[in-house]
């Protein structure tokens, strides 16, 4: 028998994040462990009249790509790829991995190559979301492997996602309906404001915003959700910054990451472990080394680091900024074939302070008080 949250859980995807429409053309992309999801969604989206297709990743074929790919084969972009990204209505990808550790001795030019490749389909992806052309959404399946990832249990893990999701409360579409209208009020504030100043350990950064739109992250794009975020002026992020967590990209982690920037650029790249990862990275293209996003966590009900950033970087008390490619609706310009989510924790002393008022302090927001 199907867990009865997993159904609640479809019923938030297809209806609140995705709000599914007659005719709407739906992609579900997972591997084979997110089966009873997947039939849930696919089920729901028949009846809501929408074309739903899905595509399984089959385990083990990411590393024998990398371990055998030509050059010119990383550089190919599938014509179902191309696709997806420009017939597409709806686009959903269910995180169900069988091996989060499977690509970690790929080689890291390997990946940045194909990123290369595919960094114009990306931003063609999120361009049309940005008009609302396409809508799109990231969701959890619990795994054995991100259980263990995270350190729990996979009874405990589920837990975990579902607590995150909002699905043990008693109507889940009106809890995520409450998170938006409390993180409206910070946006709407937010976007009255310029200059954000960043103050934590090992950080002092600046950056500016004035223009820009922050967006509400209620549970539409990632599921679960819980942050508000823009883009800062593509020229302005100034100061050093030191990240509490390890950086992920592709299951290999970057630790101790301390970046310097001037004039919006990364000039300084330093890290404990992962450091030619890092280096590989910033040099993907020349929008590799600015930042495309800026954002505030408010998800106190993830309560630990689970090295899963569509969990992580909501944690309530934390900040993120994301080097690479930005997302078109916040007003950003930068363009990159990479979007890296780097954390760091603001919950021992940390502050932002806005327009020189002090706004955020100890991971809590203060424009409510």
């Amino acid at each position: 028998m199907i867990d009865s949250r997993l159904v609640k859980m479809a019923e938030v995807l297809v209806d609140y994040s995705l709000e599914l429409k007659p005719g709407d053309k739906f992609m579900i992309r997972s591997t084979d462990l997110a089966t009873p999801l997947i039939k849930e969604i696919y089920r729901l989206a028949l009846l809501r009249g929408a074309h739903p297709e899905v595509q399984l990743q089959v385990e083990g074929l990411s590393k024998i790509f990398y371990s055998t790919a030509s050059d010119k084969q990383l550089q190919y972009v599938s014509p179902l790829h191309e696709k997806v990204v420009l017939g597409f209505d709806a686009f959903l990808s269910i995180m169900a991995d069988h091996n989060t550790k499977a690509l970690t001795s790929v080689d890291s030019s390997k990946m940045a190559l194909q990123q290369r490749a595919l960094a114009p389909w990306n931003q063609r992806f999120m361009e049309r979301a940005a008009q609302g052309e396409m809508r799109w959404s990231v969701a959890p399946y619990p795994t054995q492997a991100l259980a263990q990832e995270a350190a729990m249990s996979l009874d405990e893990y589920a837990d975990f996602v579902m607590e995150a999701c909002l699905l043990n409360t008693p109507d889940p579409l009106a809890a995520w309906q409450e998170v938006h209208d409390q993180q409206q009020r910070h946006v709407e504030f937010l976007n009255g404001v310029d200059l954000i100043e960043i103050k934590a350990k090992d950080t002092d950064l600046r950056l500016r915003v004035k223009g820009r739109t922050w967006e509400n992250c209620d549970g539409k794009m990632n599921f679960p959700d819980g942050e508000v975020f823009t883009a800062p002026i593509e020229d302005s992020v100034e100061g050093v910054i030191r990240f509490s967590f390890p950086g992920i990209y592709s299951g290999k982690e970057v630790e101790d990451i301390r970046l310097t920037f001037e004039q919006g650029k990364v000039v300084e790249a330093s890290a404990a472990k992962g450091e030619e990862l890092l280096h590989s990275l910033l040099e993907t293209d020349a929008g590799a080394r600015r930042v495309g996003e800026f954002a505030i966590g408010t998800n106190f009900g993830i309560k630990k680091f689970t090295r899963n950033m569509l969990f992580d970087e909501k944690i309530g008390g934390t900040i993120h900024l994301a080097l690479g490619s930005t997302y078109f609706e916040t007003g950003g310009k930068n363009e990159s074939g990479i979007h890296w989510d780097m954390l760091c924790d603001m919950r021992d002393g940390g502050e932002i302070y806005a327009d020189g008022k002090l706004i955020y302090r100890n991971g809590n927001m203060l424009v409510d008080e």
